[in-house]
């Protein structure tokens, strides 16, 4: 178990309140990146974030990009020392619908314990955890235990361009050396994520990646007149919906040709472990609605939503949408889909073998396009490692329990571009909860889980000292 230094848990329980107002004063910009009348938020959001940086003493440096900013922090060089990449986004989700909000969603409230506002789980909450846990440190110590660097985009929720111009080296210049320089560290951390449950916090150790796709088909150059064309003229929205059904059997399984082909088998003790997680089925219904759960047999629903791959289609659209009816045969109609991907999936292979099938099943009479959308591969975090090892201290000396360890189903593509740019792991140390309405009306983030998060996260940069420290002494003492 790790031990902070009396003056830094003394500066964290003593800024309490001020750690929560200068959350509230994040949360009051409106920095939703992607709608443009909001462009001038997003950059006071960076300004403010930058600002605090600069007033910590760390390093800090604003890239200028064709969209929104990205801000860069580091702490003091300590040589020996490990090296951690923080990444968050100080972005925003839409608000909308407005009138489903309780209060204003950038008028931060405390209702039950809980902060609302939109951004106080997604992510502003979670990133300035680890923002205050610095500077409790460097304000109250002089000094950090190990090399911080910091990463906080402003585009996560408009699909992070900037971010990948930046990872492959479009702004090299302005950094004044590569990305890979500018960037390079031991181990990323990343809280935008949740716990497993209340009282229960999670190190998340696997995501799935993730492909998108959209496919239109086009009829006749115009929408005809059902009762005149219509038995003589091919509708497309049918066909359309006769290739989507050739995707999925009526159990789930997937059926384009090769997809499971890289799937790895969970093992037995990941399934074990997952097991004895306190999941509850009906509580699973009951909180997404639903009679009856769905998927491929022989699995739980845990090991369905966090190792096994998927087909969704996400959206429809084609011929006549509004009020009453209108009998047409439409000109085009086309379906917006994603396959979710285990490691060991290769993106680039399934979409080859999704154009594939494509073009076996769209009738010849139709024309389509076929566009292939963001990419990324799914991840594992080897249970082995020692920044794993260092972060289950960490959340146990800030959570008063130790955490347990899940994957997640869902994506966060820079996580496989820190891994393929960088060739560094990524810790998802997530202190929200599954209820937090993410992207959704009355977002919240629980104030206790605010302040666990910041303890821990100080706690976390002692743990990565410690556990650096023994890795050396061991490798030391097998040499000798």
């Amino acid at each position: 178990m790790t031990t902070l230094p009396p003056s830094v848990s003394e500066a964290i329980h003593k800024q309490r309140d001020s750690y929560l107002s200068r959350l509230f004063e994040l949360l009051r910009i409106p920095s939703v990146s992607a709608d443009p009348g909001f462009s001038q938020d997003v950059y006071r959001a960076a300004k403010w974030v930058a600002a605090t940086f600069e007033g910590m003493g760390l390093k800090t440096q604003t890239v200028k990009t064709a969209t929104h900013p990205i801000v860069l922090a580091e702490s003091p060089h300590i040589a020996g020392a490990p090296t951690v990449l923080v990444y968050g986004h100080f972005d925003v989700q839409p608000a909308d619908p407005l009138e489903e909000w309780i209060s204003p969603p950038y008028d931060p409230t405390v209702r039950d314990g809980n902060i609302y506002a939109r951004g106080a789980t997604d992510d502003k909450g979670q990133m300035l955890t680890h923002v205050f846990s610095t500077e409790a440190w460097l304000k109250s110590h002089g000094k950090l235990p190990i090399n911080l660097k910091f990463l906080i985009e402003g585009e996560e929720e408009s699909g992070s361009v900037a971010l990948a111009q930046l990872m492959s080296g479009a702004y090299n210049e302005q950094l004044g050396c590569t990305v890979e320089e500018k960037l390079a560290c031991d181990v990323v951390v990343i809280s935008d994520s949740s716990q497993f449950g209340p009282g229960i916090p999670a190190i998340t150790y696997g995501l799935r990646g993730i492909i998108s796709f959209e496919l239109t088909l086009f009829g006749p150059k115009q929408d005809l007149h059902s009762g005149t064309f219509g038995g003589a003229v091919a509708n497309p929205v049918n066909a359309l919906m006769r290739v989507m059904a050739a995707f999925q059997d009526d159990y789930g399984k997937v059926l384009i040709p090769g997809f499971y082909d890289d799937v790895e088998a969970l093992s037995e003790t990941e399934r074990q472990q997952w097991q004895s997680l306190p999941f509850s089925e009906d509580e699973f219904m009951q909180q997404v609605g639903i009679r009856a759960t769905f998927g491929e047999p022989g699995y739980s629903t845990i090991e369905r939503c966090w190792s096994r791959p998927t087909m969704d289609i996400n959206g429809i659209t084609g011929g006549y949408q509004g009020e009453g009816g209108k009998t047409i045969v439409p000109a085009k109609a086309s379906a917006k889909f994603t396959c979710r991907l285990v490691p060991n999936q290769d993106p680039v292979k399934i979409a080859n073998a999704v154009k594939q099938l494509v073009q076996v099943r769209v009738p010849q009479m139709f024309t389509y396009k076929l566009k292939v959308g963001h990419a990324a591969s799914g991840i594992v975090v080897p249970l082995d490692s020692p920044h794993m090892a260092a972060a289950a201290d960490a959340i146990t000396a800030g959570f008063g329990k130790p955490p347990v360890l899940i994957r997640s189903g869902g994506s966060i593509p820079i996580v496989s571009q820190f891994k393929d740019r960088l060739g560094v792991d990524t810790l998802l140390l997530g202190w929200g909860q599954n209820d937090d309405n993410t992207h959704s009306p009355n977002e919240k983030f629980s104030v206790e889980d605010f302040q666990r998060g910041i303890v821990a996260s100080a706690h976390l940069w002692q743990a990565m000292a410690d556990h650096a420290q023994l890795s050396r002494t061991s490798a030391s003492k097998d040499l000798s």
